[in-house]
């Protein structure tokens, strides 16, 4: 088992040397005959640039309103705009519910972050090792229904299970001796009921990548080390795992740039003024204060902060993912 470890040890070692030279030495040229020899896999992603201007980019002018005072209706850069420069920024950081903003919205992302980001690499993981074909069929559909279901009738749910005289409250009342009560107004329970609710919804539909690169792993790597001794435990920590490694960094990537990003959609669905403290994040203050409250220049500011905290964050993973493991975005 040594032997094999160290061939798996230095095999990992020299293709992470081949990715850095040829990420230093190779460039990718798109000549015009590589476009003519192409031109119809280029003309099907037409439609998608088309979508992604319209719905990404396009909705990038509004963001001149956080450096407004704007008004519904009144023209971006008509005579009557009042400029107000980083006004909005200064008051939103400035704000008394700044701290309790970041407070919570870190506390929840980072629980997400730890639970929702490993459960689809170990259900993977985990449904790779099962050999019947028909049942590991079975389970891997089942786990893709929740991402399908709408948030709202998902928080219709879990509130009708967590109130009280609902399943679960009723269980954990005759369990552990609780008392049966709406957990929807215990603060202390809010992050639980949020992050178990989002692992759930999340975790079948996020494997689906983990599943297809474990699929198109070398299967005479598992028969070596099947030859070596290797059991099954050794096979996922020395093969599957490294085969693993670039999804696994991207998506880290990704799952760092959207850290001040929650679910916002379940959390207002979930959470009720009893629990602000703990539930309120900047995802559905914005929304308070935006959509129902009007401030649409002060909370465009508050979003416009997100996003650039967050490319900086993905930034910065993204260069330490591209030093540890060779994998990048960029």
């Amino acid at each position: 088992m040594k032997t094999y470890k160290s061939y798996i040890n230095k095999q990992g070692r020299g293709e992470g040397e081949l990715r850095k030279r040829d990420k230093k030495n190779k460039k990718i040229v798109v000549t015009e005959a590589v476009i003519k020899e192409n031109i119809k896999l280029y003309a099907f992603m037409i439609p998608v640039f088309i979508l992604i201007a319209i719905f990404s980019y396009g909705p990038m002018f509004g963001l001149i309103i956080a450096f407004q005072d704007y008004m519904p209706g009144s023209s971006f850069w008509g005579e009557d705009v009042i400029w107000v420069g980083l006004r909005h920024f200064e008051r939103f950081i400035q704000g008394k519910y700044f701290e309790r903003l970041i407070r919570n919205t870190l506390h929840l992302s980072i629980l997400n972050l730890i639970f929702g980001f490993t459960a689809p690499i170990l259900f993977a993981l985990l449904l790779d090792q099962i050999k019947r074909t028909r049942f590991k069929k079975t389970i891997q559909t089942a786990s893709y229904m929740p991402y399908f279901i709408s948030t709202v009738v998902v928080a219709g749910m879990v509130l009708s299970f967590i109130d009280e005289g609902g399943i679960i409250s009723r269980f954990l009342s005759a369990v552990f001796g609780l008392e049966d009560r709406n957990w929807r107004e215990v603060g202390s329970a809010f992050s639980t009921i949020y992050t178990i609710t989002n692992v759930w919804k999340g975790f079948g539909f996020g494997s689906i990548l983990y599943i297809s690169t474990i699929s198109s792993i070398d299967q005479s790597q598992y028969e070596s080390a099947r030859i070596d001794g290797a059991n099954r435990l050794q096979q996922c920590l020395y093969i599957t795992l490294p085969g693993l490694t670039n999804i696994i960094a991207i998506n880290l990537i990704m799952a760092i740039g959207r850290i001040l990003a929650t679910n916002s959609d379940l959390i207002l669905l979930l959470y009720t003024p009893a629990v602000y403290d703990v539930a309120d994040v900047i995802g559905t203050y914005t929304y308070r204060l935006g959509i129902e409250g009007g401030q649409y220049s002060y909370t465009t500011a508050a979003g416009l902060f997100m996003s650039v905290i967050g490319f900086v964050l993905t930034f910065i993973a993204n260069k330490i993912s591209n030093k540890m493991t060779g994998y990048g975005l960029w």
